[in-house]
């Protein structure tokens, strides 16, 4: 999921990456610029990233239930699946980082061994796997099919890529195998608190080999799913003041037997900015000062809050 085909690293490295250099960004949204207008938080009201970017809830109330009630809820089913499939992916990666240090590169025959029989139970958490067996029949069994064919997925691609990595560099070492063969860093653990935001946020992925955040979801693409990109590419730029310029949404769905991926591969630019900078002081503003933006017009029956909201 998080690597780019040999035609999007072509259109990366071609075209939004010289684009993003034409086009630029203004230097008061660069996120190094934290301690200024319009990025310097207004309100002091630590605020996730997923809150500021979800617009499932069209009015924000479960940002002021949450956060101004102290509501708490069950995650709806299609919470639970992306929460598990995420963790699944999470952990095959840092799996796969930890047998390369551990047998070596000489040892890269029992690396492929023992990703070829790693099963979903041992990656899986342990409290995602009692809350999967509490889950109706037909639904834990579709759930299990989904990890299955995701897992597999996931087997083949990383396999590849360390049979590739191995043969073009004779001289390898395990370091530069995983950096190589795995470039990227799931779960980026990051301080938010230059921007206002929460000191322990945590992106999905860091592609370092195409540098850009990546953002997964399980399900169809929403417009507001790029605020994610932009929020995290801003607290990178201010923790490391660095410039991040690329995004990319990777959106995973399931067809018959088939994994379904779809990137959109985005720049991260000034309009994109702004708006999650909007978002983040229009809801600060509404936790800090308590103010109930009331119901949306179109509450979904799947949200988690729905029972307060009736």
């Amino acid at each position: 999921m998080y690597f780019l085909s040999d035609e999007e690293r072509k259109k990366l490295l071609h075209y939004y990456l010289p684009k993003a250099r034409r086009e630029g960004v203004a230097e008061e949204l660069r996120g190094w610029n934290w301690s200024q207008p319009p990025l310097s938080p207004v309100y002091d009201c630590p605020l996730g990233v997923f809150e500021v970017a979800s617009g499932y809830c069209s009015s924000s109330r479960d940002v002021y239930l949450r956060r101004v009630e102290g509501a708490r809820s069950k995650p709806n089913g299609a919470m639970f699946q992306g929460s598990l499939l995420h963790g699944l992916a999470a952990r095959f990666i840092v799996a796969t980082k930890g047998l390369i240090y551990q047998e070596g590169v000489d040892g890269y025959r029992e690396i492929l061994r023992k990703l070829q029989e790693m099963t979903l139970s041992e990656l899986l958490d342990e409290g995602l796997v009692f809350e999967l067996a509490s889950l109706a029949e037909a639904d834990r069994e579709e759930l299990e099919r989904k990890s299955r064919l995701l897992l597999e997925f996931e087997r083949g691609r990383l396999i590849a890529r360390l049979q590739e990595a191995l043969v073009k560099q004779p001289y390898i070492g395990e370091d530069a195998l995983t950096a190589l063969a795995v470039p990227v860093v799931v779960e980026q653990k990051l301080d938010g608190s230059f921007l206002g935001l929460s000191a322990h946020l945590s992106a999905d992925a860091y592609n370092i080999g195409q540098p850009m955040i990546v953002e997964v979801k399980f399900g169809e693409p929403r417009d507001f799913h790029r605020l994610a990109t932009a929020g995290y590419a801003l607290v990178m730029e201010a923790v490391y003041e660095h410039p991040v310029d690329v995004g990319c949404l990777v959106c995973v769905t399931f067809k018959g037997d088939r994994v379904i991926i779809r990137r959109d591969i985005h720049l991260i630019d000034d309009e994109l900015r702004q708006w999650f900078v909007e978002a983040r002081d229009e809801k600060a503003r509404m936790v800090y000062e308590e103010i109930d933006p009331g119901l949306a017009k179109d509450c979904p029956q799947s949200c988690p809050f729905a029972n307060r909201c009736s």
